[in-house]
């Protein structure tokens, strides 16, 4: 499989803080899951990735790109798409005027086709009815579409994105599960999300953050075979689980090391995700 990104000892630190902590990763054409808790680095990653900050150590390259030289980090950005987790939209901005401002920065000059573009990448979103409205009158749904137009723009072959779903009711939330699948053929794409369920649904692999480390980098079937033989029902909470929760039937799901005798249930790849930051906390604590 070709590798279109390649990072290798990515640190950053805000102050005392650690956000990043010798990060490497592989990423090939299609869509990689990144994983991680509130605070686990994930935004400060894909800001490195889009050369939004630099890192303090540590090296990448992106679509045969350096972005440690002024050019190489030119030609990226021409070639790089990127929704942030807040985009910052202009209110009183139309859809369209928002995504030509972008093509702008992205130095598409010629008016006439940049136009076209525009108009292409708000078709692509299922939005050309609306690009005359202003963005302070768009659903969220709408702003969200209005934002992955923009970072297509210019037929990026890297796009990153940044927790795209947050928010989303869950019919908004479908549509733009079918918007990210599409965007992933042909191009590679990095989706940071909460939502173990889109992972599920979209990645072809997933890579987990921790405290600013890569915890696991495989595909959804491997982070799932984590939790194969340690999730068992109950009748209640097993008081020797490391997790365990009430279902709609009215019995305990449990995670962790089962009791002699247990019964057994299929795992998921929440499970394996939640198993894997028990299992580094884990680690920490000893």
């Amino acid at each position: 499989m070709t590798t279109t990104v390649t990072a290798s000892g990515l640190t950053l630190r805000y102050g005392g803080t650690r956000a990043l902590e010798d990060v490497s990763l592989r990423l090939a054409p299609g869509v990689t899951g990144l994983l991680g808790p509130n605070g686990a680095g994930k935004t400060t990653l894909l800001r490195v990735l889009a050369t939004a900050v630099p890192a303090d150590q540590g090296s990448f390259t992106a679509l045969g790109h350096d972005p440690a030289t002024t050019a190489g980090r030119q030609r990226l950005r021409r070639e790089l798409g990127y929704l942030p987790q807040n985009p910052g939209f202009h209110p009183d901005f139309t859809a369209f005027e928002f995504v030509d401002y972008v093509a702008i920065l992205k130095e598409h000059t010629d008016r006439g086709a940049r136009h076209r573009e525009v108009r292409r990448v708000l078709d692509a979103v299922d939005l050309s009815d609306v690009r005359g409205r202003r963005m302070k009158r768009l659903s969220g749904g709408m702003r969200q579409r209005v934002a992955l137009a923009a970072a297509l723009v210019g037929d990026p072959g890297f796009l990153v994105l940044d927790e795209p779903t947050v928010g989303l009711d869950p019919e908004q939330r479908m549509r733009f599960r079918e918007l990210i699948a599409q965007a992933g053929e042909g191009r590679t794409v990095l989706l940071s999300t909460h939502q173990t369920e889109d992972v599920a649904m979209l990645c072809h692999r997933v890579i987990v953050l921790a405290g600013g480390r890569v915890r696991f980098e495989g595909s959804p079937a491997e982070l799932t075979a984590r939790a194969a033989g340690r999730v068992w029902s109950s009748a209640g909470r097993d008081p020797g689980a490391r997790a365990g929760w009430r279902t709609g039937t009215g019995t305990y799901r449990n995670i962790g090391d089962p009791p002699e005798g247990a019964d057994l249930l299929e795992p998921t790849l929440e499970d394996g995700y939640l198993l894997t930051l028990d299992d580094r906390a884990t680690e920490v604590a000893a």
